[in-house]
């Protein structure tokens, strides 16, 4: 870290003792708990330190505990048989119990001082980072000053060193250091300064999103696949519409999902719709506890430049089918240049926009067979968010509402019946036919006969 960086943050520790914050061990995970004591009765300093402090200040519940020791990764892997060593740019333990895993970091030093652990540094970005430290150190060391602080299990006090129990108070997000370098050694930490403020409900720090737009492109530089996973945090987390909008107010959407600004752009008010449509109701099934499919996401945000350019290419007389497939390709490999969608992901993103049309062919056999199909459910769902885009493709989605609400036979009979097969017309019941009576044999059948 560079000596702006440091000089910027000098520690200055303020203690809150138990009486003085709302910290129950209650809340703390039995697993983390007994890698705390187990640590401090080995004689090693031993505290709770992060996301999982920030969180529990605020009255939330955790999904992850760590921990922060002046123990190394070796003392670590000694004390605890259910442990493991793991990472290259930080190496840490991981304590296993059961399907918990706790993650133990050794505190992490400026590097000033020779010791023990190395660091490499590649054009201003760490790539890896093993410098042991105090817990002073440790401390200037993280990213915002309220994933500084640190819960002391020896006296369950909460120790402060740079000012993260005022942001915590404040609901603001301070970057530790001069935020230029500290985005330079990881630009990564731009979208996470954006996934927190929109999970707590925080403000960004004017002087840490200044830097966002001069800095923006080193985005392009962090591997595809660490940004896919940011963006699931970003989208997936139960914050999806805030992050959403947080991630276009500071102009870092264009760097992340650049067809999706470009797309925006043009103005389309349906679009963005339809776009904040599927998150709010993604963030809406994650607050149920239910499922949800990062395809369906993406298939969301670059809904609009695969549209548009699947038309421009029918246009232009290429034949729909192949016009559609063209575009999802096109967009796609665009798109995974800067975040790695997996090919079990875009295969269903795909079917999902090429279904699209279909809906629009609503003939006996073709409506049979597009409900069949494995995808429907998800290309319906995704048809009922489009429906801003025109009176007509409501009134297609509602047509497809109600037609999966009918029996088989009715809907075959109603559609055996329809004259076009028009979404505008009726899809009730046909009037059954009246069965003409079978003549007895050998008897004629004019009626003069029986007269």
């Amino acid at each position: 870290m560079s000596q702006d960086a440091r000089t910027t943050a000098k520690p200055a520790l303020r203690i809150i003792p138990r009486e003085q914050h709302v910290i129950s061990r209650k809340n703390i995970s039995k697993a983390a708990l007994r890698v705390l004591y187990r640590l401090n009765e080995a004689g090693y300093q031993a505290y709770l330190v992060g996301g999982a402090v920030r969180d529990l200040l605020l009255g939330g519940h955790p999904k992850d505990f760590d921990v922060a020791t002046n123990a190394t990764p070796d003392e670590v892997k000694k004390l605890f048989r259910n442990s493991r060593l793991i990472g290259r740019r930080f190496r840490l333990a991981h304590v296993v119990y059961g399907p918990e895993i706790i993650e133990v970091a050794t505190f992490r030093g400026t590097g000033e001082e020779e010791g023990e652990g190395d660091r490499h540094i590649v054009d201003g970005r760490i790539v890896r980072d093993n410098i042991w430290g105090t817990i002073e150190e440790d401390a200037i060391r993280r990213d915002f000053r309220v994933n500084a602080l640190y819960y002391d299990i020896s006296d369950f006090s909460v120790r402060d060193y740079v000012g993260g129990m005022q942001d915590v108070e404040d609901r603001v997000l301070h970057l530790i250091g001069d935020p230029v370098t500290r985005y330079r050694e990881d630009p990564v930490r731009m979208l996470r300064a954006v996934r927190l403020a929109a999970k707590l409900g925080f403000r960004i720090d004017a002087a840490a999103s200044a830097p966002f737009d001069e800095l923006g492109p080193l985005l392009a530089d962090a591997a595809p696949a660490r940004l896919f996973d940011e963006s699931l945090k970003l989208f997936l987390a139960g914050h999806g519409l805030k992050s959403f909008r947080m991630l276009e107010q500071t102009g870092l959407l264009k760097f992340m999902f650049p067809a999706t600004a470009r797309a925006l752009k043009r103005g389309d008010k349906a679009l963005r719709a339809l776009i904040e449509q599927g998150l709010a109701n993604t963030d809406a099934r994650v607050a149920e506890g239910k499922s949800v499919t990062p395809a369906f996401l993406f298939a969301v945000l670059l809904w609009g430049e695969v549209r548009d350019l699947a038309h421009t290419w029918i246009t232009k007389g290429l034949e729909p089918n192949a016009a559609w497939e063209r575009a999802a390709v096109h967009v796609i490999g665009e798109q995974c240049q800067r975040v790695a969608i997996p090919r079990r992901f875009t295969l269903t993103m795909e079917e999902i926009w090429a279904l699209q049309p279909r809906f629009e062919q609503v003939q006996r056999k073709r409506v049979f067979r597009l409900m069949a199909h494995p995808r429907f459910r998800a290309a319906f769902d995704f048809l009922l968010l489009r429906a801003a885009e025109s009176p007509a493709v409501k009134e297609l989605g509602d047509w497809w509402a109600h037609a999966q609400q009918l029996p088989h036979e009715t809907l075959a009979a109603a559609l055996a019946g329809s004259s076009t097969g028009a979404p505008g017309e009726s899809i009730a019941p046909a009037k059954p036919r009246k069965r003409r009576r079978r003549k007895p044999a050998g008897k004629s059948g004019n009626k003069s006969d029986h007269a």
